[in-house]
């Protein structure tokens, strides 16, 4: 089983949903769990849903920050039952861990799965390269945070089984710190030129965001994205010392 998929609740306010979902990983050969700011944990209530899960609970990370969740991870991807107007597009299950599994076991990446009654923030999809929507009852579509792992765990091993040659096919991608020093760097490149709006740069900046998730660059490609914006920066800074030209 791959080793690199990492799964990270966020602010989960019920203990016994830590535990299923400790369960839910086990049956699927899985032990990474990191959990962000949980309201409980640890806690007898997530050790008894754990059964003979308590290994992953044992070895599982708390964190205050999701980037301290996803350090060192080159993908990621969020749970989301709503639509959303901006972001990546809904994946299904099936769809996106394929797209995980294609990198190499030595590669990390990441699944998020929001709070229980209002899941992930648009920030927080922000940081998503895809968007995993688990089909369900129209009427009724409602989803235990446990069951959501279980779901999206059991399709990581079903893939896992069927994927093991093609993984490693491409070069590494950038890691999520990598791309969150770049969109640093972009925006700070982009208000300097005029080109964003400083009082409202956010929208444009979003959407930015996701046209470089799309496209997932490994770190040579970063490192010429970086390295055209310091050089515009520079030309910039050279031209505002010279001054106005006279003829």
């Amino acid at each position: 089983m791959p080793r690199h998929i990492r799964i990270v609740l966020v602010e989960t306010s019920h203990p016994g949903n830590i535990g299923a979902a400790a369960r839910a990983m086990k049956t699927m050969c899985l032990d990474d769990l990191v959990l962000v700011n949980p309201t409980g944990f640890p806690h007898t209530e997530a050790s008894a849903r754990a059964s003979a899960a308590g290994d992953v609970l044992e070895k599982a990370r708390v964190v205050q920050t999701l980037d301290a969740a996803l350090a060192g991870c080159v993908l990621v991807a969020g749970t989301s039952a709503r639509p959303r107007a901006l972001g990546p597009t809904p994946l299904t299950p099936r769809e996106c861990v394929q797209k995980l599994l294609a990198l190499s076991p030595h590669q990390d990446v990441a699944v998020l799965f929001g709070r229980e009654r209002t899941g992930l923030t648009n920030e927080e999809l922000d940081r998503c390269h895809y968007l995993i929507n688990i089909p369900a009852n129209r009427e009724y579509g409602s989803l235990n945070l446990a069951a959501a792992v279980q779901v999206i765990a059991y399709e990581i091993m079903l893939a896992a089984g069927m994927s093991g040659a093609a993984m490693g096919s491409r070069p590494p991608h950038a890691t999520v710190e990598e791309m969150e020093s770049f969109y640093t760097h972009l925006e700070s490149a982009a208000l300097e030129s005029g080109f964003l709006d400083p009082a409202n740069p956010k929208h444009l900046m979003r959407r930015l965001r996701h046209l470089f998730n799309r496209a997932q660059p490994d770190p040579s490609e970063v490192n010429i994205l970086r390295g055209l914006l310091s050089a515009l920066q520079d030309a910039r800074m050279h031209a505002r010392k010279r001054g106005p030209q006279m003829n």
